[in-house]
């Protein structure tokens, strides 16, 4: 018995290892849960595959083809898995650091991406990416946030903000001096640019559309 005991036991090295990779498994089966599939059989009756031109499964394509509200839920939606994914991996893996929400927060975006029930054809993960920072780390996540909508508002191509915002994410934590997490976001940004690779090309050869979003809003303000 106690042979059997001692062989159960990790190395500090094993635990280490393991406690990441559950937290990434723990991530993905909660990005599976696609909240924009549940909200557009909800408002349109039919699956998210069917809505608009892209099929998208995100917050962007259900806002534009259904509505503020619908577009809301789903991001609520995708708020609280990755806040859950996360806090269960904490819970668990406590005694490994904070660093396991991050692991949880690529497994949900890997989840939202590739959900294994749906072919593993999913969203582009842009939102749930981006609040893993934020909870990972708020104010470098939030600044990573700002600054990605900025160039997307400059650059008036608002798709680039995806691969854009876990760029500046992985830069603000190499430069803290976080390794392990700008690593992380180097992979997030690796899986942001591969899920985001049609509309990236689209831009250099000029088949993506532009949207002046502060164009829009100055107008508003002009007629006020």
């Amino acid at each position: 018995m106690m042979e059997l005991t001692e062989s159960l036991r990790f190395t500090e090295k094993e635990a280490f290892m393991l406690s990441r990779i559950l937290s990434i498994l723990i991530g993905y089966l909660f990005g599976c849960i696609l909240t924009a599939e549940l909200v557009s059989r909800k408002f349109a009756g039919k699956p998210a595959s069917e809505i608009g031109e892209t099929g998208n499964p995100g917050m962007a394509n259900i806002m534009i083809n259904l509505g503020f509200f619908p577009g809301i839920v789903t991001l609520l939606g995708d708020l609280v898995k990755c806040l859950v994914a996360m806090t269960v991996s904490y819970l668990l893996f406590y005694k490994a650091g904070w660093i396991v929400t991050l692991y949880a927060g690529l497994g949900c975006t890997l989840g939202h991406d590739f959900p294994f029930w749906r072919s593993f054809k999913g969203g582009k993960g842009v939102a749930v990416s981006s609040i893993a920072f934020f909870i990972f780390s708020p104010l470098w996540g939030l600044l990573a946030n700002i600054a990605g909508m900025l160039v997307a508002f400059l650059t008036q191509h608002l798709n680039i903000a995806g691969p854009v915002i876990p760029l500046f994410f992985t830069l603000f934590m190499f430069l803290k001096g976080e390794t392990e997490a700008g690593i992380l976001g180097v992979v997030f940004s690796a899986l942001s640019i591969f899920c985001n690779l049609s509309t990236i090309i689209g831009i250099f050869n000029g088949t993506t559309s532009k949207t002046d979003v502060l164009g829009a809003i100055a107008k508003k303000f002009k007629k006020k």
